[in-house]
């Protein structure tokens, strides 16, 4: 941990913490922002993170990242670019580690297929979702529902793309983050702290170059297929320049590590350029600087994008994830459409909360319910539902 005389001015110090909506004596051994960190890594949407997948079904292969290994690896990146930049390194910890906790089974395939079931009754936002279940959906504490995170990881959590309303920001603010500032004030109308900033860019390139690597493994594309890609390309010449004799594995591994370096060291000198610019005195100059503080230099951006289309045309639309999303849009939307006309099928304990079948109140229960599953989770419930000769419990 950074000491707390070595943070920055205008790193989020946890004697200058907002505080919890509940108030709590504080630990005597850890700071605020590490009992945030360790409380969500005790929760149950943490562990399931281990059977949700970033692109692939979690039964199409042991070695392709899951949600839990990715938000380990954005962590990771996280702590260390905060300690560079002399941020607070538990507070962007525990950001990266609950970024992804509103995350539905099937990566991506299950949230547009939750958002569009869920459009007559006000829409979903995993972002949204993720703010919902460390406020209210962890049952685990005598005193209150969630987790009674500090005010400053739920500020992150909900901003850490930019402000939630404001100018140029015309989306409705999602439900569940209406709610909850109706009682808790975020600011939504401000960036986050630089350490959610932080968190959301190291996001960004784990999951970009891990895609790499895991869209490699899966035969998606060839790593000569990659020779034209802007910074890519460049790095895999340089790669095999050093190491000619280098086996496939190895190859891939070392271009990808070779890309986050020069990605994070990118994103450090532009970070630094740009606070050198706002010259902030505190943490909170950051939110009010009318323009985010940390990330890519225009450079690495136009790399980043190139890298993003090319991920989209050769590994996100490739016919094989077309075919498994496909299935996994079915699964979501026949366990929603199910639920909510007939909640007398949710477990017990779940149907005891239902409202009236078709109800507002019953899509959400039911959201709640499945964006909690598990893709194995998510595929038995279906074949207990929907094959007649399937056990039902």
């Amino acid at each position: 941990m950074t000491d707390a005389h070595d943070l920055a001015p205008y790193a989020c110090k946890p004697e200058e913490s907002r505080g919890r909506l509940y108030p709590e004596p504080e630990s005597a051994t850890r700071t605020c922002f590490q009992r945030d960190r360790d409380r969500i890594i005790h929760t149950a949407a943490f562990r399931r993170l281990q059977y949700k997948t970033q692109v692939f079904v979690n039964h199409e292969g042991d070695y392709f990242r899951t949600r839990l290994t990715h938000s380990l690896e954005v962590s990771q990146i996280t702590r260390s670019v905060c300690r560079c930049l002399r941020l607070n390194e538990d507070l962007g910890e525990a950001l990266a580690l609950a970024h992804d906790l509103g995350h539905p089974p099937f990566g991506h395939a299950g949230e547009e297929a939750l958002e569009e079931m869920m459009a007559p009754f006000g829409g979903f936002d995993h972002n949204a979702h993720s703010l919902r279940v460390v406020t209210r959906l962890e049952e685990r504490y005598a005193d209150f529902d969630g987790l009674n995170l500090t005010w400053e990881t739920l500020e992150g959590l909900v901003k850490h793309n930019g402000p939630v309303t404001g100018a140029g920001e015309t989306r409705p603010v999602p439900r569940a983050i209406a709610d909850y500032v109706a009682e808790h004030d975020l600011a939504l109308d401000t960036y986050s702290g630089a350490e959610a900033q932080v968190a959301a860019v190291c996001d960004d390139i784990a999951y970009n170059n891990h895609d790499i690597e895991d869209g490699l493994r899966a035969e998606l594309f060839t790593i000569d297929d990659l020779r034209g890609v802007p910074l890519v390309g460049p790095v895999l010449a340089r790669v095999e320049a050093a190491h000619p004799d280098l086996d496939h594995g190895r190859k891939i591994h070392e271009v990808v590590r070779t890309l986050i370096g020069v990605m994070v060291t990118d994103l450090l000198a532009e970070t630094e350029r740009r606070l050198t610019g706002v010259a902030p005195q505190s943490s909170d100059d950051i939110p009010t600087s009318g323009a985010p503080v940390a990330g890519f230099s225009e450079a690495m951006r136009e790399n980043d994008a190139a890298l993003k289309q090319f991920l989209l045309k050769n590994m996100y639309r490739h016919y094989k994830l077309n075919r498994m999303t496909s299935k996994a849009r079915r699964v979501v939307k026949d366990l929603f459409a199910l639920f909510l006309a007939e909640p007398n099928c949710l477990p017990t304990e779940w149907r005891r909360k239902a409202g009236p079948d078709g109800s507002e109140e019953t899509a959400i229960l039911v959201t709640d319910y499945i964006a909690g599953m598990t893709d194995r989770f998510a595929l038995d419930e279906h074949r207990r539902l929907f094959d007649v000769q399937a056990r039902t419990s």
